[in-house]
């Protein structure tokens, strides 16, 4: 069954974030009236109000009206919030509650109103009840407390919302995966297979050659000698087997000049290619195919006719189309060779520099 995990695995999508903050300020004001029958039958409209206190800079003020704002309303005592000072863009929620001596919210039925969020208009507003209390219903409580009752107001500014980034940027290192393992190789612990090289010897972790390469996987841990061997003989030049061992660990080609030549690349493309590393090939014809020249195309054309990609076989066809080039590449010990060992590549030089006439 296929795997498909590679294929579905998409990058991550990059995410920021904002968030809205809704701030407000509360405060609460205690009006106490004492002696309130002595108020009564000062007329209709007529009222007395409290110190002007202050909440988040906007001052404000409680209004009673004991015979009732008017003498429509004269069997209620009328209550009111004013606004005294401030800019006029306050947004704002209060609630007025009459008490009892004891500071306790009395029993009485509706005696807790709530205004909700109103916009001040200018100083001299107010907002509250015309019929706030029946004045029978306030004479119950004003019995209980000696001639007495607060009003509490708990008002509350609401601020303008705002918004703000929410985004979490944590600094993620580069990531130095390939610096462990490099260490790993040179460091050598661990390792349980020797690989003789002509007359030099690798060592390395069965692992980590088996999860890089099929081919190594199928050597060391299948049903070949070599999963029972801890030294296993490898005909190829030992710098090309070391510049493969540093792939296979770390992703990248070695620094050192040598293996970034021409010839120890088309080796090196040779064992990718044996030990199923891709990636490896693609780089490697890549380099080769950003360097071909009148000296190294044809070395690089028998390197191109393997069983490889045709994209470095079709560079080095592409580059003798030019004009004059054959007739130079022609002179070079390179062609000579070629020309012996894959006679079957002449065919395609001859198509691409004198392409069939048309009838």
């Amino acid at each position: 069954m296929a795997n498909n995990f590679t294929s579905s695995v998409q990058k991550p999508i990059t995410e920021t974030s904002s968030r809205c903050l809704t701030e407000s300020v509360t405060n609460a004001h205690n009006f106490e009236v004492t002696s309130y029958s002595l108020l009564q039958g000062m007329g209709a409209g007529k009222f007395i109000s409290s110190n002007t206190f202050n909440v988040d800079g906007y001052g404000w003020n409680i209004g009673i009206y004991p015979d009732g704002w008017k003498e429509d309303t004269g069997a209620y005592m009328s209550a009111f919030l004013c606004f005294c000072s401030g800019t006029t863009d306050a947004k704002v929620k209060f609630t007025f509650s009459l008490l009892e001596k004891d500071r306790e919210v009395n029993k009485l039925e509706s005696t807790t109103y709530t205004f909700n969020y109103f916009e001040t208009e200018g100083v001299g507003g107010y907002w509250g009840w015309e019929k706030f209390i029946m004045n029978s219903k306030l004479k119950e409580l004003l019995s209980r407390n000696d001639d007495c009752f607060t009003i509490r107001c708990v008002l509350t500014i609401l601020k303008e919302p705002r918004i703000e980034d929410s985004t979490v940027i944590v600094p993620v290192p580069q990531s130095d995966l390939h610096m462990h393992f490099a260490n790993m190789l040179k460091d050598g612990e661990g390792m349980d297979v020797t690989f003789s090289v002509r007359d030099q010897l690798f060592n390395a972790h069965r692992c980590v050659l088996a999860a890089r390469s099929s081919v190594f996987k199928a050597e060391l841990f299948g049903q070949m000698k070599e999963t029972t061997m801890k030294h296993v003989k490898i005909d190829d030049e030992p710098s090309i087997f070391e510049a493969l061992l540093h792939f296979i660990y770390t992703d990248t080609l070695p620094s050192n000049c040598e293996v970034d030549q021409n010839v120890a690349l088309q080796h090196l493309l040779v064992a990718a290619d044996r030990y199923g590393l891709e990636r490896l090939k693609a780089i490697c014809e890549g380099k080769l195919c950003q360097r071909i020249d009148v000296q190294t195309v044809a070395t690089t054309l028998t390197t191109g006719t393997g069983p490889y990609p045709d994209q470095l076989k079709n560079a080095c066809l592409r580059y003798l189309s030019s004009q004059g080039v054959l007739q130079a590449v022609k002179e070079t010990d390179g062609f000579k060779n070629l020309t012996t060992s894959c006679p079957s590549i002449m065919v395609d030089i001859l198509d691409i520099v004198a392409p069939p006439s048309v009838v």
